[in-house]
């Protein structure tokens, strides 16, 4: 067991083994016989990769393919819509503008048909 232990850490990546470096495990499995060994399969070796793949350096997009997020300034789409809200906000200001005037409007002449009565 310490012969296939030993084997597994060091086919193992470097930055995929938990816990420890590599050497480290190695010289755990060496210097520390049954321990070492269990040690390395409970807490040091990598994780079984699940659906998906496991991500390294390197593995992913290349630089110029690499998706990106673009700040709201930068983005076309939301700079057109902020000019069409802004649009949309001042034609209900306008309108509520009008709305105002003539209901102050409609209290004066009643104001005034008061007074006259």
């Amino acid at each position: 067991m310490l012969v296939v232990a030993l084997i597994d850490c060091l086919s193992s990546d470097e930055d995929r083994i938990r816990n420890l470096p590599k050497i480290a495990w190695v010289f755990i499995i060496l210097l520390f016989s049954p321990v070492g060994w269990i040690a390395w399969y409970a807490a040091g070796r990598p994780q079984a990769v699940r659906a998906g793949g496991h991500w390294r350096p390197g593995s992913g997009f290349p630089e110029r393919e690499r998706p990106r997020a673009t700040a709201p300034d930068d983005d076309p789409a939301f700079l057109r819509d902020i000019a069409r809200t802004r649009r949309d906000d001042e034609a209900m200001f306008s309108k509520w503008e009008a709305d105002l005037r003539r209901r102050e409007e409609e209290l004066r002449r009643r104001d005034e048909q008061r007074g006259d009565a």
